[in-house]
């Protein structure tokens, strides 16, 4: 049990030395030695935990995942028609939660890998839910499940990365959400103000 606690409090320190040092120096800049001493940690303890600072990104990533997956999935198994619109809210909250950890995997750091294995992991839970609310409603996509995924989520990786940006979000995000569903159900040609042609 203590051994437990112990663990995790280290795995938290190496998690929030490394965001903290991302910020301020940028990914390639860190060292381990700079990770170590920031987490008040020794050398191999970082090495029980990790291989390189590659690897703890990559679980600073998963961890950050994981989070979002318990926020979105009660909310998606609510949702049986259509696009409502609470998984987005849950995202942007968890997002403002942890904010710190969403701007360095956005941004892109660590070559972009943290950014594709977290495009990768939401894209994947879409189409599922894609194909699975197909699937209830007895509707046939007009679009493949994989690639409309990957629009979609390319479209909130875009709004996020805006979100989590600004100091001070400019639009509430119960607002951008609302923005957002009426964006999935009129397109884009309405949402830029144009009428259709009759």
């Amino acid at each position: 049990m203590a051994e437990d606690r112990r663990t995790r409090r280290s795995r938290r320190a190496l998690g929030t030395a490394l965001v903290e040092l991302v910020l301020e120096r940028g990914f390639t800049a860190l060292t381990v030695e700079d990770i170590t001493e920031r987490a008040d940690v020794a050398r191999a303890t970082f090495y029980a935990h990790c291989r390189d600072k590659e690897d703890l990104f990559a679980r600073v990533t998963a961890d950050l995942l994981a989070g979002l997956a318990t926020r979105i999935e009660p909310v998606v198994a609510d949702s049986e028609v259509g696009f409502t619109g609470r998984p987005v809210l849950e995202m942007l909250r968890h997002a403002r939660e942890e904010r710190d950890r969403y701007r360095i995997v956005l941004r892109g750091e660590g070559d972009g890998k943290p950014l594709q294995m977290f495009m990768d992991a939401l894209a994947r839970a879409t189409a599922e839910e894609f194909r699975a609310r197909a699937e209830r409603n007895a509707v046939q996509p007009r679009i493949d499940p994989e690639l409309l995924a990957r629009v979609w989520v390319g479209e909130q990786i875009a709004v996020l990365r805006w979100w989590v940006e600004q100091d001070v979000p400019s639009l509430p995000d119960e607002e951008v959400v609302r923005m957002l569903l009426d964006l999935a159900l009129h397109g884009r040609y309405w949402a830029s103000g144009f009428t259709r042609p009759a």
